[in-house]
């Protein structure tokens, strides 16, 4: 796009619905965005495009694509282009109280400077900061807040307490996602399944299973893509009777995890089956 494309280009904020103390917006702005203003929430953000200037703790701050923001809760900022192209961003906002439940009475994590380029936030904010056309299902978000709880302290160097983790109620959980793999599975239900509460047991799952409780169900879901695909049936009904919300989703998520579209899967695994 050339700068008078970008200079014509209307202000704009999308923001998706609210869901479980998380909200999520885009946003495209050039000129001044916002006056100073503080939160009681963390803002934490992508610049997408253009250069993101904001005051932050006396000091001026600009993000550029890629860098991850991340705003304490009760600092005050403002936000501007940097430049005249203007910028676009995605932010959401999370309240301190779902990061304590994961940190379990641990300093909250700050970032001094306000903007990284630490490879384990940009991973880890990844899931929520997607378009916000995208609907997190519960245990997805629940998965990304504490990976994201676990990355912000990490980065801010909060000393880790480690705990030996339940078993037995990892292995419930387990059970719980397999028999009900095809469907939204949400955390209130986990947690009356295993009698954990939701964080601990997120904890539980990755220590003894590997990986968190919402990838686990994806590949259980995946599973069963790839069974039904062989036996013939068609993209968009194996993405429904997985559990899939469509077959955009299902192919994302089979393309992140196996490296081929299930399509281009198909032709090979098909054709080594019947070879």
């Amino acid at each position: 796009m050339n700068r008078q494309a970008h200079v014509s280009c209307p202000d704009w904020v999308r923001r998706a619905e609210p869901i479980e103390g998380v909200e999520r917006i885009e946003a495209w702005f050039h000129g001044k965005a916002y006056a100073m203003h503080r939160h009681d929430t963390y803002a934490i953000g992508r610049t997408l495009a253009g250069v993101q200037s904001f005051s932050y703790r006396r000091s001026q701050r600009n993000s550029l694509p890629g860098n991850t923001i991340v705003l304490h809760p009760d600092e005050a900022h403002d936000g501007q282009a940097g430049t005249d192209e203007g910028f676009q961003y995605r932010m959401i906002y999370i309240e301190p109280a779902l990061f304590q439940e994961v940190l379990g009475g641990r300093a909250l994590p700050f970032l001094e400077g306000g903007v990284t380029t630490d490879p384990r936030l940009a991973a880890a904010t990844a899931r929520l900061l997607q378009h916000v056309g995208y609907t997190l299902e519960p245990l997805e978000q629940g998965d990304a807040l504490a990976e994201l709880a676990h990355a912000l302290a990490a980065v801010a160097g909060t000393p880790v307490r480690r705990s030996k983790g339940d078993f037995l109620a990892a292995r419930r959980a387990r059970d719980y996602l397999h028999a009900n793999c095809a469907r939204v599975v949400t955390l209130d239900e986990l947690e009356a399944a295993t009698g954990r509460d939701r964080w601990s047991l997120s904890h539980d799952f990755r220590t003894f299973y590997g990986t968190s409780p919402y990838r686990y169900l994806t590949m259980r879901r995946l599973d069963a893509v790839r069974r039904m695909l062989l036996a013939g049936t068609s993209l968009a009904q194996a993405a429904a009777a997985a559990g899939f919300a469509d077959q955009s989703h299902m192919t994302r998520h089979f393309s992140t995890t196996f490296g081929l579209t299930p399509g281009r899967w198909l032709r090979v695994a098909g054709g080594v089956q019947r070879g």
